[in-house]
């Protein structure tokens, strides 16, 4: 079914094939990225907070580095800056964040492109196919047969099946990955206020 499909759908039929080959690599490298800076925010904090109240800040710095994840490295920022009061922690830790939310977001406008072309470029291969059909036509005159529409007419209807098939999974992969996207971001927020409160707290009872 897939050679026949192939074979009838014309040079646009590539096009989509492209796109959806693209569309995939996008969302697995996005899932399997969004899964390893997932973690668990609240446990890590409590592990980060046990050690500073300990006094032993090198060992909160460790872990951080062996925890993958943006959440690791807004509070590992809020670490290193303890020392210089509270509105630098705070400082520090938006300026970490300014640069994680983009490697978060990365290439998801990707994804978002191909799912809203990916209709077009089937309509472009069904107005193509149209265009073959009536360009047959109109060279075979009065000696015209139905053999002579069921290539173009082929072309369009799998061009537009092709474009249909690869929008819908495209908009639900990207909606899936925002909305990952965004609970991480979520975490970041609320593990930026707790860090802030607790390195400065622990500064101040020293």
């Amino acid at each position: 079914m897939l050679p026949t499909l192939l074979a009838n759908g014309g040079p646009v039929i590539w096009l989509i094939l492209i796109a959806a080959a693209a569309a995939a690599v996008v969302f697995v490298e996005r899932a399997l990225y969004c899964h390893r800076a997932q973690i668990n925010s609240a446990e890590f904090l409590n592990g980060v907070r046990t050690v500073i109240k300990r006094g032993n800040v090198v060992e909160a710095i460790a872990i951080c580095d062996a925890t993958a994840g943006p959440v690791a490295r807004l509070v590992k920022a809020a670490i290193l800056s303890r020392e210089l009061g509270r509105d630098r922690v705070r400082e520090a830790v938006e300026e970490a964040g300014l640069i994680e939310v983009p490697r978060l977001e990365e290439k998801l406008n990707l994804l978002a492109t191909i799912a809203q072309i990916a209709p077009l470029l089937g309509l472009f291969g069904t107005i193509i196919g149209f265009i073959h059909v009536f360009t047959k036509l109109q060279a075979a005159g009065l000696y015209a047969h139905l053999d002579m529409l069921s290539a173009g007419v082929w072309e369009s209807l799998v061009c537009a099946a092709a474009g249909i098939a690869l929008a819908i999974p495209a908009h639900a992969g990207y909606n899936y990955l925002v909305s990952r996207v965004n609970k991480i971001v979520l975490d970041m927020e609320r593990a930026a206020a707790e860090i802030v409160n607790i390195v400065t707290e622990n500064s101040n009872g020293k």
